[in-house]
C-alpha cells in the first residue's frame, strides 16, 4: 500500500527542513540533531532515576510506573534506538511512559554506551548488565518475581534479542517475552530488497545505517558476530516468545521478518506484524500517527498475557 497519510505529512515537513541525512554529520552534530527534534510527552507517570555500578564507571537507568499502581509489577527492561551512535533515555522518555501506562507495568529504560566511543560489544555488555540488575534486586525494585521482559526499537531490539541469547547461554534471567520493533539483525549485508527498495526518502536510509554500522563495528570480522548480527546465530532454540513488528518502508523489514520466521523455524513462538504503510521509527511517532498507537497497543495486549495483569 501508499505510505500512511499521516507518516507522509510527516516525511514531506522533514523535506522541507532540508533535514540532513546523518551520514552526512559528524557524530556531535547528528546527536544534537536528534535531541533537538523533540517530542511531545508522554503521560504522567513516576519516574525514579537510578545509577548501576558496573566495571566501568556508572550505568544510568530510568525506570517509569504508573501512577496508580501499588505493588509489585512485571517489569520491562527497555534499549532505545538510534544504531548504536545515537540516542538516550531523555530520546525516548515518552514512549516509555506510553509503554509504562498502557501496559501497567514497570518500565527500566537503559542509558548503555554509544559508539564511536564505545564499540562492540559495550552495547551488549550494558544491556546484559542492567537485565541481570533489575532481575537480581526485583524485590527492592518492586518487580513481581518471574515477571521479567525485554523490550527495545532498532538497534535497542537488537540489544533485547542479543540479551534474550545471553541469559539462554548464562542460566538466566528467565524472560517471559522479546518484543522487538522494527530490529536491526543482520549487518553482514545492506542489499536486501526492502533495503533497496526503501534506502532513501522514508526518514532511514540505507547509508545512515552503513555510517551506524562503521561507528559501532569499525572491524568488519565482527558484523557476523551473533551478538552483532542475531541472524547469524547458529542456534535460535530456547529464546523466549517473541513479538516481532516491522514496517513496511523500513530498510529493516526484511531482516526483521527473516530473524522472526528463523525463530519460528527454532521451536520459538513468535507473533510477527508487519504495519503497511509505515516508516522505522513509527511507534516513537505515535502522537501524529494512528499507526504508532495501534502498535503501542499490540505491545501492551502482549505484556498484559504474560505478565497476567
Amino acid at each position: 500500500m501508499a505510505v500512511d497519510p499521516e507518516i507522509q505529512l510527516i516525511l514531506d515537513y522533514l523535506a522541507q527542513q532540508n533535514t540532513p541525512d546523518l551520514s552526512a554529520l559528524d557524530v556531535a552534530t547528528a546527536r544534537k540533531l536528534q535531541s533537538d527534534r523533540g517530542l511531545p510527552p508522554g503521560p504522567d507517570a513516576e519516574v525514579l532515576d537510578y545509577a548501576i555500578a558496573v566495571p566501568h564507571g556508572e550505568l544510568p537507568v530510568r525506570r517509569y510506573r504508573p501512577r496508580e499502581a501499588a505493588g509489585p509489577l512485571g517489569a520491562v527492561v527497555y534499549f532505545h534506538g538510534g544504531g548504536f551512535v545515537i540516542g538516550s533515555i531523555a530520546s525516548h522518555d515518552a514512549l516509555c511512559r506510553q509503554l509504562a501506562v498502557s501496559a501497567g507495568c514497570a518500565v527500566f529504560s537503559v542509558d548503555y554506551r554509544l559508539a564511536p566511543e564505545h564499540t562492540f560489544p559495550a552495547a551488549a555488555d550494558d544491556a546484559f548488565a542492567a537485565t541481570k540488575w533489575v532481575n537480581d534486586l526485583g524485590a527492592r525494585l518492586d518487580v513481581q518475581p518471574g515477571r521479567l521482559a525485554v523490550a527495545g526499537d532498532s538497534a535497542g531490539a537488537t540489544l533485547a534479542t542479543v540479551v534474550a541469547a545471553l541469559a539462554r547461554a548464562r542460566g538466566g534471567p528467565r524472560l517471559s517475552l522479546q518484543v522487538l520493533l522494527y530490529p536491526v539483525t543482520d549487518f553482514r549485508s545492506l542489499d536486501t530488497p526492502s533495503y533497496l527498495e526503501n534506502a532513501q526518502g522514508y526518514f532511514l536510509t540505507r547509508s545512515t545505517m552503513a555510517w551506524f554500522r562503521a561507528h559501532y563495528l569499525p572491524d568488519a570480522a565482527d558484523w557476523a558476530n551473533p551478538l552483532a548480527s542475531p541472524l547469524a546465530s547458529a542456534d535460535l532454540s530456547g529464546l523466549p516468545p517473541a513479538l516481532v513488528i516491522t514496517a513496511e518502508y523500513d530498510p529493516l523489514r526484511d531482516e526483521g521478518e527473516a530473524y522472526a520466521r528463523a525463530m519460528q523455524n527454532a521451536g520459538v513462538p513468535v507473533t510477527l506484524q508487519r504495519y503497511d504503510g509505515m516508516i522505522h521509527s513509527f511507534v516513537s511517532l505515535q502522537a501524529f500517527a494512528a499507526g504508532g498507537r495501534a502498535a503501542v497497543a499490540q505491545v501492551a495486549d502482549a505484556l498484559h498475557a504474560v505478565f497476567g495483569a
